[in-house]
């Protein structure tokens, strides 16, 4: 069975998508559709830059969202290969949700730009510049990062686990104050917490954590604005790393997936458990590398250009 999964922030890059699109028109008319539903040049800040502006959160998310939607375009307008008919599942680390939603027609392709707009937006507004921050924790497991995270925690100061990416790296979210006292714990007595190293992140917000209620609830008002219809293929939810097909379920977790952990790793290994032994990350190579390192025996493969989609065609 295949598992299609999509990257989250972090994949985006100046230059993104410009070559998928002076080699497919249909990917132009799609990095169009988007830049329509916006009302924005996102594909040229997506070519050209500047690199600050697109790392912006929200830009980054809709960019990182159009990109894999360019490629499964273009899989099916000149490979004939639609994702409803070769999918057993889809999942995506974060905002990846909506690209994985989206690509299962869950949500049509306008509205998930414009909620993945309205998402990074509505991050950024949750915590004051400089208040929040992230860290990966690297040689880390689950219990030894939460292990860290509450001895971090002072004077109501938050510090959890946001991330569980795979058996070597957490990542931890919170006040910025918490967040580099881990980081410094770890530094100075490796031993006592058995984490090889924390690294702070260059995040603009402290993503997956409780300071992102505002954003939640932002967010579900759009959401509840939102027709949802059930995927082609079940989503593996990251809050839950279960199996979700009904609509009103899928509506509750992306909610709760803004505050909530991204259960990347519990996700993968349930989707290899019910049956998926080929994960095709689309449109990045971030949760490719991730599945390799959590599921030994599974077969890997990113799609990000053109020879990438005619290789997963003759995989087929």
């Amino acid at each position: 069975m295949r598992a299609f999964i999509f990257p989250g922030q972090g994949s985006q890059k100046v230059g993104m998508g410009t070559d998928l699109a002076a080699a497919s028109t249909h990917a132009r008319e799609l990095f169009e559709e988007v830049d329509d539903a916006l009302g924005q040049r996102l594909f040229q800040l997506m070519r050209e830059g500047p690199a600050d502006e697109l790392m912006l959160t929200e830009n980054a998310q809709p960019a990182i969202m159009a990109l894999s939607m360019a490629v499964l375009r273009v899989l099916e307008k000149e490979g004939g290969v639609k994702l409803a008919d070769v999918a057993g599942c889809v999942a995506g680390h974060s905002l990846g949700e909506y690209s994985a939603l989206c690509s299962a027609e869950a949500i049509p392709l306008a509205e998930t730009a414009r909620l993945l707009k309205l998402r990074g937006q509505a991050m950024q507004r949750a915590v004051p510049v400089g208040e929040g921050a992230m860290a990966a924790l690297l040689g880390a497991d689950v219990a030894k990062a939460e292990d860290l995270a509450e001895a971090a925690e002072a004077d109501g100061e938050i510090c959890t686990v946001a991330n569980d990416n795979d058996p070597g790296q957490v990542v931890i979210s919170g006040h910025k104050a918490a967040i580099e006292r881990a980081v410094a714990m770890v530094k100075d007595d490796k031993d006592r917490w058995g984490i090889k190293r924390g690294v702070p992140l260059p995040v603009s917000a402290p993503f997956h954590c409780p300071l992102m209620r505002p954003a939640a609830e932002e967010m579900e008002k759009a959401l509840t604005e939102t027709v949802i219809v059930a995927p082609s293929a079940p989503l593996y939810a990251n809050v839950t790393a279960e199996a979700v097909s009904d609509p009103a379920l899928i509506r509750s977790l992306l909610v709760d997936q803004v505050t909530g952990r991204v259960r990347w790793r519990e996700s993968v290994l349930a989707m290899h458990a019910d049956g998926a032994d080929h994960f095709v990350e689309i449109g990045g190579k971030v949760v490719g590398p991730m599945v390799g390192r959590i599921v030994a025996d599974a077969e890997v493969m990113s799609v990000q250009g053109m020879d990438d989609i005619e290789a997963l065609i003759k995989s087929i």
